[in-house]
């Protein structure tokens, strides 16, 4: 017995029970700890990141995607090293922008039909049910921050692997190559988060920014030998 349980046994044995041989000794129970918050099947609950795990992937591979076949197609019709650099600025910026716009708007609208919700069953219950439910509501601000970020972390990778190479081949190979790599590294990072398997995933990813460059690619192409467009490497 250790000394704490010792001294609560003497502090709770009265002087009448002192000379009864058969003492009824009472033990104040300890609090336990409430156990971490875990789904039903006692593992993480990954279904709590879904909101800002969709935004930080989905913007990620937007922007990775749309700057790499942006300075691919623009590459198919002007060599320069500075036309591709400036046409990926420019698409970083705007598509930073378009992403956060647009998931602000997406989520705060998702926000108010919550909140509308909570709000008739407050009013038909008359309980405290939906102030205990707005901590899970969406946060517009949040997902709008993350969607912009992550855009703009993509996009950063092809604009420094070949915005300033100087040869055309070397340059368009080192952006297919570090948005190749850069496309399977975001779906298995989204994987891992949401506790899926990592492969069908970045392969997924993978093929899907492949197939973006080549169509833009060849779209601009064609494009450039139809209008007579001519390829300039200044």
């Amino acid at each position: 017995m250790s000394s704490r349980l010792s001294s609560q046994v003497h502090a709770n044995a009265s002087p009448e029970a002192s000379k009864d041989p058969c003492v009824r000794i009472s033990i104040p129970l300890q609090p336990q700890e409430p156990e971490p918050t875990r789904g039903a099947d006692g593992f993480v609950d990954y279904m709590a990141r879904t909101q800002w795990l969709r935004a930080a992937v989905l913007g990620a591979n937007d922007g990775l995607v749309s700057i790499a076949s942006l300075m691919v197609g623009v590459g198919a019709v002007n060599q320069s090293a500075k036309a591709m650099l400036v046409s990926g600025l420019a698409g970083l910026v705007a598509g930073a922008c378009s992403m956060a716009i647009g998931e602000f708007v997406s989520v705060h609208a998702q926000y108010d039909i919550e909140v509308a919700e909570m709000e008739r069953r407050r009013r038909g219950s008359g309980s405290e049910e939906g102030v205990r439910g707005e901590e899970s509501l969406p946060s517009p601000m949040l997902a709008a921050g993350t969607s912009a970020l992550a855009f703009a972390l993509g996009a950063v990778l092809p604009l420094l692997a070949g915005g300033f190479i100087r040869s055309w081949s070397v340059r368009v190979g080192a952006v297919c190559a570090v948005s190749s790599m850069g496309l399977a590294g975001f779906g298995a990072a989204g994987a891992v988060l949401g506790g899926a398997d990592i492969w069908k995933p970045a392969l997924r990813v993978l093929g899907g920014g492949w197939l973006a460059m080549l169509v833009t690619y060849a779209v601009l192409r064609i494009f450039g030998l139809l209008f007579n467009m001519q390829v300039s490497s200044a």
